[in-house]
């Protein structure tokens, strides 16, 4: 009940107040330029790493990046620039 209440307050406050979505919902902001780059913040952590994938932990699931010759270029806490043919991206929720 608690958590409804508090997923509510954000949509109430995100609507009316004018606030950016993905801070106030927890929600991760992912840029792409083309298929060469992606830039994913507000994530919880790396899960698995390979030349061909990448999986992040977020708030509320997975989410799956796929292509071909992927580097990391930046990792912070939150925050991971990705270089690459992005093929795909795919979020997996709690509920799949």
């Amino acid at each position: 009940m608690a958590k409804k209440w508090g997923q509510f307050v954000r949509g109430w406050m995100t609507k009316n107040m004018e606030l950016p979505q993905d801070v106030m919902m927890d929600l991760p902001r992912i840029t792409m330029i083309g298929q060469i780059h992606i830039y994913i913040e507000n994530h919880r952590g790396l899960l698995a790493f390979s030349d061909k994938e990448l999986r992040l932990l977020l708030k509320q699931g997975q989410l799956l990046i796929r292509g071909k010759a992927f580097v990391i270029k930046t990792i912070l806490p939150e925050e991971i620039l990705l270089e690459g043919k992005v093929d795909s991206v795919t979020y997996i929720t709690d509920t799949d």
